[in-house]
Parts: C-alpha cells; sequence; structure tokens
C-alpha cells in the first residue's frame, strides 16, 4: 500500500476510534449510574444500528439484513 493510502486509512481508523471514544463519554454522561457493561453494550447497539446510517452509508439500493 503507498504511503499516502496507508496515511489515509491510519487517519480513518483513528477518526472512528475518536467517535467511539466520544459516544462511550456520551452514554457514560446520560447514565452516570450505569455499569461499564451497560455501557459496553449500549456502545454495540450503538455501533450495530448505526443511527441516521441504517441502509449503509452509501447510496444505491439497501442490502438486505439475511445477506449481511
Amino acid at each position: 500500500m503507498p504511503t499516502d493510502e496507508a496515511a489515509r486509512l491510519r487517519t480513518a481508523l483513528a477518526l472512528f476510534d475518536d467517535g467511539v471514544a466520544l459516544m462511550r463519554q456520551n452514554l457514560r454522561r446520560a447514565d452516570r449510574d450505569a455499569s461499564e457493561d451497560e455501557i459496553a453494550r449500549r456502545l454495540g447497539a450503538w455501533l450495530r444500528h448505526r443511527p441516521g446510517a441504517e441502509h449503509g452509508d452509501g447510496a444505491g439500493h439497501p442490502v438486505p439484513d439475511r445477506l449481511r
């Protein structure tokens, strides 16, 4: 992988990690009494359901759940 492509991938992965960390903080602020396991469960649900991108990020036809 050329250096510029590798750098773009590293940047994208770092942005993803930052987004996950921000959502974890949001969930913690919303329910300060929630256990770490509960926060992890909610974070996992958020990552799977992707609010606002239920059918993916790209244009086109949604892929049926059975094919995912």
